[in-house]
C-alpha cells in the first residue's frame, strides 16, 4: 500500500473528539488531588477545634477567599498557558494583584497595629509549621495537576509547571485552612503565601521536564 493510501486509510478511521474532553480530565484528576489532600488534613491534622465559632468572624471568610481565590486563578492560568496561542495576561493580572493586593493589605494591618501585637501578628503560634503543612498537603495536588497538565499541549512547560504548582498550592491552603486556626492577616500573608510561591518553583522544575512533548 502506498504512503498516501495508507494515510487515507488512517483517516478515515477518525472520530471528532470533543475539545472539552481534555477538561473534563483536568477535572477528574484535579478534584482526586483535592480528595487526597482533604482526606491527609482531615486524618493526620483534622478541623480546627473552634471551626463553627471562627465561621462568624470575617477573617475566617478573608482567608479562605484568598486561598481559593489563589487555586482558581492559579488554575485558570495554568490551563490557559496548556493552549497554544491563547493569551494569558488576564489571569496573570488577577493573580499578581491578588497577592500584590492582599499583601500590601496585610502589611497596612501590620504597620497600624500596636507594637505589642506585631510578633503574634506576623508569627502566631506556628509560623514553623504552616509552610510544611501546606506544602506537604500540596503534593497530591501537585502531581494530579502536572499529569492532568499533560492532556493539554504547554508550549513552555517550565512556566506552565510554575503556573500548576502555584494553582496546587493555593488549593493546598485553602484546605489546610479547615485545620488551621491562625486568624491574622499578615500571618497569612507571609505563612501561606511562601509555600504557595514555593510550590510554583517546584512546579516549574518538575515542569520542565514532565510537560514536554
Amino acid at each position: 500500500m502506498k504512503t498516501d493510501d495508507l494515510i487515507s486509510a488512517l483517516s478515515e478511521r477518525l472520530e471528532p473528539t470533543s475539545p472539552r474532553a481534555p477538561l473534563w480530565a483536568m477535572a477528574l484528576w484535579i478534584v482526586g488531588g483535592l480528595a487526597v489532600s482533604a482526606a491527609l488534613m482531615l486524618t493526620v491534622l483534622g478541623l480546627r477545634p473552634d471551626f463553627m465559632t471562627a465561621m462568624g468572624t470575617g477573617m475566617f471568610w478573608t482567608k479562605f477567599t484568598y486561598t481559593l481565590a489563589l487555586g482558581g486563578i492559579g488554575l485558570w492560568l495554568a490551563e490557559r498557558m496548556g493552549r497554544p496561542g491563547v493569551q494569558i495576561g488576564r489571569p496573570a493580572r488577577m493573580l499578581q494583584s491578588l497577592v500584590i493586593g492582599f499583601i500590601v493589605l496585610a502589611a497596612i494591618r501590620y504597620f497600624t497595629a500596636p507594637a505589642a501585637d506585631h510578633a503574634r501578628m506576623l508569627m502566631g503560634h506556628s509560623a514553623r509549621l504552616c509552610p510544611c503543612y501546606i506544602l506537604a498537603l500540596s503534593v497530591p495536588l501537585l502531581l494530579a495537576t502536572l499529569v492532568a497538565m499533560r492532556r493539554l499541549a504547554p508550549t513552555n512547560p517550565t512556566l506552565t509547571g510554575f503556573a500548576a504548582g502555584l494553582a496546587a498550592g493555593g488549593m493546598a491552603a485553602f484546605v489546610y485552612a479547615f485545620s488551621c486556626n491562625e486568624s491574622a492577616m499578615p500571618f497569612v500573608a507571609a505563612w501561606y503565601t511562601l509555600p504557595v510561591l514555593i510550590c510554583g518553583l517546584v512546579g516549574a522544575v518538575i515542569g520542565r521536564f514532565a510537560l514536554r512533548w
